[in-house]
């Protein structure tokens, strides 16, 4: 077994529009590390695109998973529902910021969490339109794909797109783009392009993950929050890539004090098991009518098993304060190598607790985007044994995202190989 023959066999049995990133094929893998078909080891700073809070296999995990395969896989919750659905969503209802009483609606996707909060959304509101942000990212069918503020390559061939859906700038400080300057296009948005008493909801990433990792502002978000409440706009929430402790707090919304309307939710949620969630008032949750919402695999009961034993983990481990901690550090060595002459081409280091990143560019003083760097780096460190991945609106920023169970020798490890992979790109 090889990783070129499996490649090849994947070329000639999958479309190319299913794109990998690495030509390296898992074999097995633990916590923060994998092990490929040939036997090499990979430090995992990718943790399957913020799937892997919790890590690989964490023991807790896979003991409840394995329980639930003794005694079920699948019913339908729509026909037949188990108590873990029920429980996972009282949980989900008490965890999920805001005084209100909650109700949880389960999902498989992200994408298919996004699609349904709109869905609510214009069932409460009886509106279609709905606003969303340059460089977000929430999804890839065809109604998230309009949401998603990227065009290459979400959207490269796939319009038209559903009509209704506006977009306004994200706050970015390090391009230029003040809280100011969003607020003041919004308003002109609700002025030249759609009235906001036709506006079923505003959706955005407390972080954006596609974007860039550039975190809203908290005023921000409050600012988003004072909007939807005067014109009773649905305020929605995308924590996909943000929740489940990845920012130093349960939720990343949590960071600006409000309380979304509805809130989706996906990836680390059940550990690497397929779920996700719609949770919100209740007054809300409670528009669509009955079969309204729902999914063949909606909740299954491996995945809400495995995701009332994330939250378990969460608590127990306190990953919420170890995010904290691996993010100060992974920031601060990330600062710490941009002080050097030589490391020039690290224009920016931002982060909200574990979700880190680092903006190379061409020029500090232009802060041209360097994406062709970005992917050398993210492939030379894959040559010295560390999985990385890129993102941003230019695909120029490097982005961590670690499993919070990972050990410290672990982490230094993986900066010791992005540190000396800078080097010898830009020495070169």
């Amino acid at each position: 077994m090889s990783n070129q023959s499996f490649q090849a066999r994947r070329e000639a049995a999958v479309p190319r529009g299913l794109a990998n990133m690495l030509p390296v094929y898992v074999d097995r893998a633990e916590n923060a590390e994998m092990w490929d078909v040939e036997g090499r080891r990979f430090i995992d700073f990718a943790g399957g695109i913020a799937v892997l809070n919790t890590g690989h296999r964490h023991p807790k995990v896979v003991e409840a998973v394995k329980a639930q395969l003794d005694r079920f896989t699948h019913t339908c919750a729509m026909v037949t529902p188990y108590e873990s659905f029920v429980a996972l969503a009282e949980r989900l209802n008490a965890l999920v910021p805001g005084s209100s009483p909650k109700k949880t609606a389960f999902f498989t996707t992200g994408a298919e969490a996004v699609e349904n909060a709109i869905k609510i959304a214009r069932a409460h509101t009886g509106r279609p339109a709905v606003v969303a942000f340059s460089g977000a990212f929430h999804g890839r069918t065809l109604l998230a794909m309009a949401l998603t503020g990227k065009v290459v390559p979400y959207k490269v061939g796939f319009g038209p797109f559903p009509a209704e859906v506006y977009h306004a700038p994200f706050p970015n400080a390090y391009r230029g783009v003040s809280v100011e300057d969003s607020l003041k296009a919004l308003d002109l948005l609700f002025k030249s392009d759609v009235d906001p008493s036709r506006v079923a909801a505003i959706i955005v990433e407390p972080v954006q993950g596609e974007g860039g990792f550039n975190a809203a502002p908290p005023e921000f978000l409050q600012a988003l929050r004072q909007l939807c409440t005067q014109h009773g706009i649905v305020f929605i929430v995308d924590e996909i890539q943000t929740g489940f402790a990845r920012t130093g707090k349960m939720f990343a919304i949590e960071h600006a004090g409000v309380e979304p309307d509805l809130m989706t939710m996906a990836k680390s949620l059940a550990g690497g098991f397929p779920l996700s969630a719609v949770t919100g008032k209740a007054e809300l949750m409670d528009a669509p009518i009955p079969g309204g919402i729902g999914g063949t695999y909606a909740g299954n009961p491996l995945a809400t098993t495995a995701a009332i034993a994330v939250l378990d983990v969460i608590e127990e481990e306190k990953l919420i304060e170890r995010s904290q901690a691996i993010g100060d550090k992974i920031a601060g060595r990330f600062r710490a190598m941009a002080q050097r002459n030589t490391l020039s081409a690290i224009g920016d280091v931002r982060n909200l607790g574990a979700m880190i990143a680092m903006e190379l560019v061409k020029d500090r003083a232009t802060k041209e985007p360097a994406p062709e760097l970005t992917k050398a780096l993210v492939a030379k460190a894959a040559e010295k044994g560390l999985v990385l991945l890129s993102c941003g609106t230019y695909g120029n920023v490097i982005r961590v995202l670690v499993p919070l169970t990972a050990s410290d020798a672990l982490i230094d490890e993986g900066l010791d190989i992005i540190e000396r992979s800078l080097e010898e790109l830009v020495a070169a």
